[in-house]
Parts: structure tokens; sequence; C-alpha cells
């Protein structure tokens, strides 16, 4: 077994659960949570509609942080490394981007979900076969950069884009995410009865 290996599986809680499962578990229930306050507070004011969309590159890039560092560190993990490197420029950008326009939000949120995209995909190949559980990451990091090509379109519009278009992006993610946390659980259990 590799040392990967190691990494990815000897941060067990209590309930069987790995490291990589609750990781997953959590970054779905923070994307629902969020896709619920976007859909939910869609038409309040400027603060909160600003608050959202800062917290939510913001959120990514602490995650990725984290996951990067209780697996092995950020050099043996640098998609992660520059994940959070890109995910806290986004939300610079975006901070900036707000002062301007929505159609300057979604530019920085196209050119963030495609490259945070790419970077989630060649997180999940390379844990392909040591974590196992990764082929909704890859298949999330592709949709993640085809969203951010639609996210660049919707900047180019003369239409205002609005909150929630961003919204089904979001819920992708979670989806894709808790797929992936299921798929660990369900082999975690299967390696534990056998």
């Amino acid at each position: 077994m590799t040392e990967t290996v190691d990494h990815v599986r000897e941060h067990a809680a209590p309930g069987g659960h790995t490291w990589l499962e609750r990781y997953y578990y959590a970054r779905a229930a923070f994307s629902i949570a969020w896709v619920g306050a976007a859909v939910t507070l869609a038409d309040s004011s400027t603060v909160v509609i600003a608050t959202l969309l800062l917290i939510y590159p913001a959120w990514d890039a602490v995650a990725n942080l984290i996951d990067g560092q209780r697996n092995g560190g950020l050099r043996r993990n640098p998609t992660q490394a520059v994940n959070s490197v890109v995910s806290v420029a986004t939300t610079v950008a975006v901070a900036i981007a707000l002062t301007s326009s929505m159609n300057a939000v979604f530019g920085v949120f196209g050119i963030w979900a495609a490259m945070s995209g790419l970077l989630q995909l060649s997180t999940g190949v390379r844990r392909w076969k040591d974590a196992g559980g990764q082929w909704p990451m890859v298949i999330s990091g592709i949709q993640s950069a085809v969203a951010g090509a639609s996210f660049l379109v919707q900047a180019a519009s003369t239409e205002v884009p609005h909150l929630t278009a961003i919204a089904p992006y979001a819920a992708f993610g979670a989806f894709y995410f808790l797929l992936s946390a299921v798929v660990l659980t369900v082999g975690h259990r299967r390696r534990r009865r056998s």
C-alpha cells in the first residue's frame, strides 16, 4: 500500500469514515446550504448577495488548503495548493468586480470555475488509484470547466446575470461531492466486512 493511501485512510473517525469521506460530505453540505441561501436570498440586498458571492470561493480556498494539508501536505498535493491560491485570488477579484457589475462578477466566476475544475480533475485523476471514489470528482471537474465557459458567455451578454444562475453549478458540485462520499463509504464498509 502506498504512502498516499495511508495518508488518505489513516485519518479515520470513530464512526469508521475516513478523512476523505468526511471531507466530501462537508463539501456537499456546504454547497447544498449555499444553493439554498442563494435561491432564498436572491432578491435580497446587494450586501447579502455580495456576501454569498464572496463566501463561495473563500470556502473553496479553505477547503482545498485543509484537504492538501490533511493528505500529506501541500507539497505532495500541488493541485490543492494551486486551487487554494486560485480561490483566494478569485475571492479578491470578485470583491473588486462587485464594484463594477454582475457581468464582471460572472467573468471572474467563469475563469475560476474553469481553472478550479481542471485542478479538481487533476486531483481526481491523481487520487484515482490510491483513494478510490474519484470518478465523480473527475466528471465534476470537467463539468466545472464547461460551466466556466457558460459563465463567460453570460458575462459577455448585454443582460445582467442573476445570482441564481450560479446555483445549478453549486448544486452539481454538491451532487458530485456527495456521490464521491457515498462511493467511498460503501467501499469502506465492503472492505470492513471482508
